[in-house]
């Protein structure tokens, strides 16, 4: 009897050319299958919740697969037995049956992001990959502004880059329920919680915010950006953050 499993796993994204599996190997979501794999001397797949790019972090990454017929195990001891054969950048943190039906990917009601700045004049060797760097200052009220014009529900087509395989039935409309600022030891971090992101969405959205509060974007080209008016070249959002900063904290289902 085959029984589905759900995986929460962490990663640094930093040696690995994103989640989604490439021919050449090099990707947490590889990397994973193999593991399993040899665990179950079978051949596993998995279904992720979605992908993370080259660069781009996890604490709460969430796959489900199906273990091999007849093999019996129980799901906690599948942690440490998929560990041991995953380098020390990607973890399995949690394993637990589901129901059959239980998706990953669609059965996942929002997701939370958060990504960091770090303001400091010098960046801390500790933050290198893991924060923006942003020692130009910026204003804090207008970044601040900038994220609570981008919450509730928007057509994001101009803050989403392209994977080419876009429809003219394609839906850029996303809702998000959440984009705050908190003050860190070292500059800020911002929190999007949402119903779904497009392709480069919360790096395209946090450039804007940034570019915003360091007087290189008006706030009402911004809005002109979720209403599709705005009057910048290509209508797009003018910056993508780096990878560095943006971590997938959370995958949230009902």
């Amino acid at each position: 009897m085959c029984v589905r499993l759900k995986l929460t796993i962490a990663y640094d994204g930093r040696p690995y050319e994103g989640w989604a599996t490439q021919p050449s190997g090099n990707t947490v979501q590889d990397l994973i299958q193999q593991a399993l794999s040899e665990v179950a001397k079978q051949e596993i797949r998995i279904q992720g919740s979605g992908r993370t790019d080259t660069g781009v972090h996890a604490l709460g990454q969430i796959a489900h697969f199906d273990t091999p017929e007849g093999f019996n195990m129980n799901p906690y001891n599948w942690v440490p037995a998929v560990n041991t054969k995953l380098p020390a950048t990607i973890r399995a943190m949690d394993c637990e049956q589901v129901d059959e039906d239980f998706h990953a990917r669609f059965s996942a009601v929002a997701k939370t992001y958060t990504y960091d700045l770090c303001l400091a004049p010098v960046l801390p060797p500790l933050q290198a990959g893991l924060a923006w760097h942003l020692p130009r200052q910026l204003d804090p009220a207008t970044l601040k502004q900038a994220l609570e014009i981008l919450e509730g529900e928007h057509c994001f087509r101009a803050f989403s880059a392209k994977r080419g395989n876009e429809t003219e039935e394609t839906s850029y409309t996303r809702r998000l329920s959440r984009c705050d600022l908190v003050t860190t030891a070292e500059g800020y971090r911002i929190t999007y919680t949402g119903n779904g992101f497009l392709y480069k969405m919360a790096r395209m959205l946090t450039g804007s915010a940034v570019y915003a509060a360091q007087g290189r974007l008006r706030l009402d080209d911004l809005t002109g950006l979720l209403n599709q008016s705005s009057e910048l070249p290509n209508g797009r959002a003018p910056y993508c953050a780096p990878a560095a900063g943006l971590i997938l904290d959370h995958v949230s289902y009902s």
